[in-house]
C-alpha cells in the first residue's frame, strides 16, 4: 500500500468575498474527488478570499500509480481558469509491513 499527499497552494482569481471563494473551492474539490477518486480538503488560508491551500490524498497499490494520479490532479488544476497554482509539495507514506 502506498499513500501520497499533495499540498497545493492556490490563488483564486476574480473573487471578492469568502462566499465566492467557497463556491470555487467546492467546485474544484468536487471535480477532483469525482474524477480521480482522491480525498480533498482545504487545509490553510480559510480566512483569505483570494488564497487557498488544498490537501489531496491518494492510496494506491503501487507507488507509480499514486504518482500518476497526483500528476493528473496537478494537470487538472493547471487547466482551471479560476485558479492559479502557486506551489505544490508531495509527501509519501509507504507501508513496509
Amino acid at each position: 500500500m502506498h499513500v501520497a499527499a499533495l499540498r497545493v497552494d492556490l490563488r483564486i482569481r476574480n473573487v471578492h468575498s469568502l462566499k465566492e471563494k467557497r463556491r470555487i473551492i467546492k467546485s474544484v474539490t468536487a471535480h477532483l474527488t469525482k474524477t480521480f477518486d482522491v480525498a480533498v480538503a482545504e487545509v490553510d488560508h480559510q480566512e483569505l478570499w483570494q488564497r487557498a491551500t488544498l490537501g489531496i490524498a491518494v492510496v494506491a497499490p503501487q507507488a507509480g500509480q499514486a504518482d500518476r494520479i497526483l500528476h493528473s490532479v496537478r494537470r487538472a488544476l493547471d487547466q482551471r481558469e479560476e485558479i492559479e497554482v502557486l506551489d505544490t509539495r508531495t509527501a509519501y507514506l509507504e507501508d513496509t509491513a
